[in-house]
């Protein structure tokens, strides 16, 4: 059943979400159509560059992302403290970036002194356009549009593009976090289009596994020393990510970088021992941390979008959830 995209997006419980759009055309969104013989790899690079762009404007972040085929996953932060505190010309720089402006901002940018009333209707349009700038809906709208009139301008053709509205996961432990973004960034080694998280393009993980080296190799260069896994820079990873950290760092994920792409290492040559590479068998570090057994792990990252519906955690939260909105339960709870 349909649910209210109200009921699915809850900023008081969670700001982690898994999102989803899939085309709705036989033509492919990016890759090899063998229907028409011709390549659509350069529409994952607008996607890539689209997610980054509405990301810099927008209040939500991007922690992990993978183009597929026909389709595309996105796990995001909703950083709505963020959006709360920018000022007013800020919020109306953000907007102008990506819409058509107003002409009582306009007048209010040029330095007039608006009266009482347009005060009063200038403050609710900005009220307006700030929760606009940390809402998921209007974020997927703006990306999924420009997306669509790119490729029907190229197909020379009208129509719908996407298969409906993007679906959603509420990602509701840190758990729930970081086995979606393994999961995502596991998509093209699950899929057999790829051998290695380097060979996973336009993933996150390859971005981020490129990143750090290229890092890694300067520092060498330089003759800096490296610091501790556990303590790496913000500098060894992409800017327009949202950075690996730790707990005790505020606004980073809640796990360590080289921890994180040691466990997708792993979880991919588990998943298809018939890869590259050695199999290693040791349990990494943060599974030891999450306290999560290795069958609980490995069922959790075959079967992710099997295990859980719209919101996605533990059983006990997802039974709080689903008490909060009111129904019996919600698939994953058992």
């Amino acid at each position: 059943m349909t649910r209210a995209r109200k009921k699915l997006i809850d900023l008081a419980s969670t700001s982690y979400y898994h999102l989803i759009s899939r085309c709705v055309r036989r033509a492919f969104l990016c890759g090899d159509d063998k229907y028409t013989g011709k390549n659509f790899d350069h529409r994952r690079a607008w996607l890539v560059e689209r997610i980054k762009l509405l990301s810099s404007v927008f209040a939500i972040e991007i922690a992990a992302y993978a183009i597929m085929s026909n389709h595309y996953h996105l796990v995001v932060n909703v950083n709505r403290r963020q959006a709360l505190d920018w000022s007013d010309d800020e919020v109306i720089e953000r907007w102008y970036q990506l819409y058509n402006g107003h002409v009582l901002v306009d007048r209010h940018l040029n330095g007039e002194q608006l009266d009482k009333p347009s005060l009063l209707f200038f403050n609710e349009i900005i009220a307006k356009w700030r929760a606009r700038l940390y809402d998921i809906s209007w974020y997927m709208k703006n990306l999924n549009e420009y997306i669509a009139r790119e490729a029907n301008k190229e197909d020379n053709c009208t129509g719908k593009y996407w298969e409906g509205r993007y679906k959603s996961q509420a990602l509701l432990s840190e758990t729930a976090v970081l086995s979606c973004m393994a999961y995502v960034d596991l998509n093209p080694i699950r899929a057999n289009i790829a051998d290695t998280l380097e060979d996973s393009d336009f993933t996150s993980i390859q971005e981020r596994i490129a990143h750090f080296k290229a890092f890694t190799t300067d520092t060498v260069k330089s003759n800096n020393p490296l610091k501790q896994k556990d303590t790496v820079q913000h500098e060894s990873q992409p800017a327009q990510l949202k950075p690996f950290g730790g707990n005790h760092i505020k606004g980073t994920i809640p796990f360590a970088l080289l921890d994180y792409i040691e466990l997708v290492d792993w979880s991919g040559r588990q998943i298809d021992p018939k890869k590259k590479g050695h199999i290693n068998k040791s349990i990494p570090k943060v599974l030891l941390t999450l306290n999560i057994e290795e069958p609980q792990w490995l069922e959790s990252i075959q079967r992710f979008r099997q295990q859980y519906s719209n919101f996605a955690g533990s059983k006990q939260r997802l039974k709080q959830q689903a008490a909060s909105n009111d129904v019996k339960w919600y698939k994953g709870a058992g």
